[in-house]
């Protein structure tokens, strides 16, 4: 009896150091200079509801499995936050981070961008969807067409629908372009926060604020319920600098070969009938490109002049 003790004892023993030593490699391959994944971890950001997104998401995983010889998972963040920290802490390999969230992850050292997203560029007057391709786009100011704002110089005393001091469009690209002519916004004006670009374009033509800062053509959004809201709403005033549009980061210590022949797989993807409707569908990409980190350098510069005046 203590003989049989004895040896069921060692194979608890080889057990344990056995999923102690797999746990271990993984850690160790997850954190290894030239980390070549086994499986891969995909996260996206919630663009719509959470459960939505993911049950679009999830087909990716069989189309990227196929691609790269090894088993995908693709989860949905609960926030930009959540998913810079889990890269951070090498739980996910790739993160679909808009641009303002991979500045900062980037300068955390937890991502690397691999990609940036392709939709279909703006064509003014009008605000109608082209069938060009572009990797970025323009912020822009909308008001009432009947109203006497015309330009950025009547801005001053108004009521302005924003978004988040972290969205590109809806706050951080109007507020420095503006500060560098000569408008101080948070001093000059009232800002009332909002949650979605739609609803701050609704905001103007209801009369609640007497303009917004959007993305082109956020009225496009509200098309569809508001036949007429080319002609009721108008743009007064439009960036300068162009917006980098969402990316397709990566751990930054993810081994070259691997970042290569995932960047294919995602544009080969994008490129198949039912990829594309996938990609359109999730986040209203169209395609993937190449992208580099100096992409990004508008960003950095543009929340730089907003921190600024923040600090002042």
């Amino acid at each position: 009896m203590k003989k049989l003790k004895r040896i069921l004892l060692g194979v608890v023993v080889m057990l344990v150091a056995v999923v102690t030593a797999a746990c271990a490699n993984k850690s160790t391959g997850a954190n290894s200079k030239d980390y070549t994944p086994k499986s891969l971890t995909v996260e996206f950001v919630p663009s719509i509801a959470a459960n939505k997104l993911e049950g679009r998401a999830k087909p990716l995983e069989k189309m990227l499995s196929a691609k790269l010889g090894i088993p995908v998972h693709v989860l949905v963040s609960t926030s930009d936050n959540a998913l810079m920290e889990a890269m951070k802490s090498k739980k996910v390999d790739v993160g679909f981070l808009p641009p303002d969230g991979y500045v900062v992850a980037h300068k955390q050292g937890a991502a690397d961008v691999l990609l940036q997203s392709e939709r279909f560029d703006i064509k003014q007057p009008g605000g109608r969807w082209t069938k060009t391709l572009t990797k970025s786009f323009r912020a822009e100011i909308v008001a009432k067409k009947n109203s006497k704002i015309k330009s950025w110089k009547d801005l001053k005393g108004k009521s302005i629908s924003i978004q988040s001091p972290t969205s590109t469009a809806g706050y951080i690209y109007p507020i420095a372009e503006l500060k560098e002519k000569g408008l101080d916004v948070p001093k000059s004006c009232k800002l009332v926060t909002v949650t979605g670009h739609d609803q701050a374009v609704l905001n103007v033509l209801n009369g609640d604020t007497d303009a917004a800062f959007v993305f082109e053509d956020a009225r496009n959004k509200v098309l569809k319920d508001y036949p007429k809201i080319m002609s009721q709403v108008v743009p007064i005033y439009f960036t300068k600098a162009r917006i980098p549009n969402d990316t397709v980061s990566v751990i930054p210590n993810m081994s070259k070969k691997f970042q290569k022949k995932l960047a294919q797989a995602f544009i080969d993807i994008s490129k198949t009938k039912k990829g594309h409707a996938l990609i359109e569908q999730v986040y209203a990409h169209e395609g993937y490109v190449p992208a580099k980190d100096s992409d990004f350098d508008t960003v950095r510069k543009y929340e730089k002049i907003v921190k600024d005046m923040q600090n002042n």
